[in-house]
C-alpha cells in the first residue's frame, strides 16, 4: 500500500492491526498508565458531591477540547453562562457548552447501551447543533496551518459505515488487548475514518473518555486529555500522520499512554486541591460565619462558582432575602466577591478560592 495524501485513503487497514500492538515498551508504559488511572478513579471518592467534579473538570475539558479546534472562550464566560439566556452567549461559549452537553449525553447513555456508530452520530449532532450523519459528499481534505493537504480521509458512505462497524467490533472484542492500548488504536482509527463533515476531533475526544467509563476504568468522565494534547499538539498530529504514512503504531501508542498517565496524575492532584479548598472554606465559614454556615451552602458555591441568590432558593437553602444575607456573609469573610458592571452590581458572586482551584493552567 502506497499512501498518497491527496487521494482518499480508502485502503485504511481494518482493525486489529497486523503490527504488534503490545511491544515490551508499550506494555511497560501501559502498566504505569493503568496505575495512574486506577488512582484517579479512587480519588474521585474524595468529593462525595460528584456534581462538583462534573461542573468543573468536565467544563474545563470541554473548553480545552474546543480550543484545539480554535474555538476559544474563557473560564469566566463559561461559569457566567450557567444561568444566562443562550441567545446572549457568544458563539465560542455556546460551542463549548454544546460539547459538555454531548459528553453528558454520552455518559448517561452508557448506562443503557454500549458505544456505537449511532451514539457517535448523536454526539456530533449535539456538538454541531444540527442533524449530521455519515459523510456522503466527496471532497473532504485535512490541511495544515499553511493550507497544505496532509490527509484525505476515506470517501463513500458505505465505505465509512463499514470502517465504523469494524471499529465497533474491535472496540468490544474480548481479545486480551490492554484497554488503554486499545483506546490509542481506536482514537487513531476514528480520526482516520473522519466520518463527519465537521466535529470529528471533538467527537473523538469524547469517545476516548466514554470508552474509559464503559471499561469501568473511570466512574465519571473527568480525564481531560485535551490539556495534554494542547501542550503537545505537534507530537499529537505528527503521531497520527506517522501511523498513516509509516504504520508507526508503537510511537503513537506510547504517546497516548503518556497522555493518559500524565493527565490522570494532574486530574488527581486537581481533585485533592478541590477537596482541600472545600475543607478550608467549610472551616472558615464555620468559624467566621457560624450563623449562616451549612455544608450544602459551601458545596453549592463549589458546584456553581458564579453563584446567584436564586441558586440558593432553588436548592432550598434559603429564601430570597435570607439568601442575599448568606452570600453577603460569605463575601465578608473572603469566600465570595460581588461583581460589578459599571456602577451597578450584577446579581451574582464569584467564588474567589473556588474559582482559582478550578482553573487549568
Amino acid at each position: 500500500m502506497v499512501f498518497d495524501r491527496n487521494r482518499p485513503f480508502n485502503d485504511l487497514p481494518l482493525l486489529p492491526s497486523e503490527t504488534d500492538l503490545e511491544s515490551k515498551a508499550i506494555l511497560k508504559k501501559a502498566i504505569a498508565a493503568n496505575r495512574e488511572l486506577a488512582e484517579l478513579k479512587g480519588a474521585g471518592d474524595a468529593i462525595p458531591n460528584q456534581a462538583i467534579l462534573l461542573n468543573s473538570i468536565v467544563l474545563q475539558e470541554a473548553r480545552l477540547s474546543s480550543e484545539i479546534e480554535n474555538i476559544v472562550t474563557t473560564t469566566d464566560e463559561l461559569y457566567k453562562a450557567t444561568d444566562e439566556d443562550p441567545s446572549k452567549l457568544d458563539h465560542a461559549t455556546k460551542e463549548v457548552l454544546h460539547y459538555r452537553e454531548a459528553l453528558w449525553h454520552g455518559f448517561e447513555n452508557l448506562k443503557a447501551r454500549p458505544l456505537s456508530t449511532n451514539l457517535f452520530i448523536e454526539l456530533v449532532g449535539i456538538i454541531k447543533q444540527t442533524n449530521l450523519s455519515i459523510r456522503r459528499v466527496p471532497g473532504t481534505k485535512i490541511a495544515n496551518s499553511r493550507g497544505d493537504i496532509v490527509y484525505t480521509p476515506p470517501e463513500g458512505e458505505t465505505q465509512l459505515r463499514e470502517l465504523l462497524a469494524n471499529l465497533e467490533l474491535f472496540m468490544h472484542a474480548e481479545d486480551g488487548i490492554d484497554p488503554l492500548v486499545k483506546l490509542a488504536v481506536l482514537h487513531y482509527q476514528f480520526e482516520a475514518i473522519h466520518p463527519f463533515t465537521d466535529g470529528n476531533g471533538r467527537t473523538g475526544r469524547i469517545i476516548n473518555i466514554l470508552y474509559l467509563v464503559e471499561k469501568e476504568l473511570l466512574k465519571i468522565p473527568v480525564l481531560y486529555l485535551s490539556h495534554f494534547i494542547i501542550q503537545n499538539k505537534t507530537d499529537y498530529y505528527a503521531g497520527l500522520r506517522q501511523v498513516t504514512e509509516h504504520n508507526a503504531w508503537e510511537q503513537w501508542i506510547l504517546y497516548m499512554l503518556g497522555a493518559i498517565a500524565a493527565t490522570a496524575q494532574q486530574t488527581r492532584i486537581k481533585i485533592f486541591r478541590i477537596r482541600d479548598a472545600m475543607n478550608s472554606a467549610q472551616e472558615l465559614a464555620r468559624t467566621k460565619a457560624p450563623k449562616i454556615y451549612s455544608k450544602d451552602l459551601i458545596e453549592l458555591i463549589f458546584e456553581l462558582p458564579y453563584c446567584k441568590i436564586r441558586f440558593l432558593e432553588q436548592r432550598g437553602i434559603a429564601k430570597r432575602q435570607t439568601a442575599a444575607v448568606y452570600l453577603k456573609s460569605l463575601e465578608d469573610i473572603g469566600l465570595l466577591q460581588s461583581l460589578k458592571v459599571g456602577r451597578c452590581k450584577i446579581p451574582y458572586s464569584k467564588g474567589i478560592k473556588v474559582y482559582e482551584v478550578f482553573r487549568i493552567d
